[in-house]
């Protein structure tokens, strides 16, 4: 059992202290409950501050935090996890079988741990394995989803949460700075970027940006370095040779394996000279990022924020619709949430969000036309009560 008398449990070393309890913990009469590993669930991770790779049960009750975990994790979580009680799920198994189930599942036990603390309705993220709330309900217990944010502090970063990403975020600009050096440094022929002998591919580029994350203590996932009609389409990791006098967009979002938070930057560069349509595209979407630079404060609606991003474009003359099939001109959000999630809320898009001091989010504004190119410029900010501090360090260059 942890240290009871602190509803956080004792400190554990850590570069990221634990958020603000008091805006998070339960409603008078409401339990939360998780049932997910935390490798892969941030909410489960925010809240108990373990890392595991297996499904696991947190419930919050009260004031405080319980675990009930296997023989092979009870131990490491009594010593890690930022809670009050780690349970050792075997106990509920037991009294599970002698209830008369033969081969007790983990809501099973769960069941037995409520019953013991006279709880009858739980509140669960929309993400609650069907399988588990499906065997809860039979035994009479009530469910209630609660949408994300599931918890709303995650929203507002603490300073050791923003510097977390701060770190994440200059690492990342040097894993940018030497995908573009390599570009950079290659050599044009026959319409093709050659390096060390080599035709430089996409697949070259997010290689080199992968190793030097790894170095850095940072895991990257659906890297893009996307050129010519690629960069048209946003989520398309790029393939193939890259060429001169096409933009290359590179968006770069690894997650930091040691504080689990994420970096986000986006450049988007052309070998040699840009064409003059190319190069406006570039600056309209320069424009429409300093454009949400200056509305961003505490109390903006992210929707507004959005649709003067979208004017400032029009006003430059790139319209957004779909043609041919295919949508063109600026036709995603400005910008989203960035945390322990990659996507996380409050969002900068159509969708109406208030934007509060201490949200960490993106500003991506991005034109994208088949005959021209692709060009996405990104930067992470954190909202102050005044405006925004610009997390982001690394130089906007067009031409390399």
């Amino acid at each position: 059992m942890r240290n009871a008398d602190h509803p956080l449990g004792t400190r554990m070393p850590s570069k990221v202290e634990e958020p603000r309890a008091e805006s998070r913990e339960p409603k008078e009469g409401e339990a939360l409950l998780i049932i997910a590993a935390s490798e892969a669930d941030a909410n489960l991770y925010y809240a108990t501050r373990f890392l595991a790779g297996d499904p696991f049960v947190f419930l919050w009750h009260g004031a405080e935090k319980i675990l009930l975990m296997s023989d092979l994790e009870v131990d490491r979580a009594r010593t890690q996890a930022r809670v009050n009680t780690v349970l050792a799920i075997r106990k509920y198994e037991e009294r599970a079988k002698a209830a008369g189930i033969e081969r007790p599942g983990m809501a099973d036990s769960l069941y037995q741990l409520l019953t013991e603390r006279h709880i009858q309705c739980l509140t669960v993220p929309g993400s609650f394995p069907i399988e588990h709330a499906d065997r809860l309900r039979e035994r009479g217990l009530t469910l209630r989803v609660r949408p994300e944010p599931f918890f709303e502090a995650r929203m507002m970063k603490s300073p050791e949460e923003v510097e977390a990403i701060t770190r994440a975020m200059r690492r990342t600009e040097a894993a940018m700075d030497f995908a573009i050096a390599a570009i950079r440094e290659a050599e044009v022929r026959d319409n093709l970027l050659w390096r060390r002998g080599e035709v430089l591919t996409a697949e070259v580029v997010r290689s080199l940006i992968a190793v030097k994350l790894l170095e850095d203590g940072l895991i990257a996932e659906n890297t893009i370095v996307a050129c010519g009609q690629d960069g048209c389409d946003p989520h398309n990791r790029g393939s193939g040779p890259l060429r001169p006098g096409q933009s290359i967009i590179l968006d770069i979002f690894p997650r930091d394996s040691e504080s689990r938070y994420h970096a986000d930057i986006t450049r988007t560069v052309v070998k040699g000279r840009a064409p003059g349509a190319l190069r406006r595209l570039y600056d309209a979407v320069l424009a429409g990022q300093e454009c949400a630079f200056r509305l961003i404060r505490d109390g903006a609606d992210g929707e507004s924020v959005h649709r003067e991003v979208q004017q400032t474009l029009e006003a430059h003359g790139f319209k957004t619709g779909e043609v041919n099939g295919r949508m063109q001109g600026f036709f995603h959000g400005t910008g989203h949430g960035l945390g322990l999630d990659i996507h996380e809320p409050p969002r900068v898009s159509k969708t109406k969000a208030t934007l509060r001091t201490g949200n960490v989010v993106t500003v991506e504004p991005g034109l994208y036309y088949p005959d021209v190119g692709g060009v996405r410029i990104e930067d992470v900010v954190v909202v102050t009560e005044t405006g925004c501090r610009n997390l982001t360090q690394y130089p906007k260059t067009l031409e390399v």
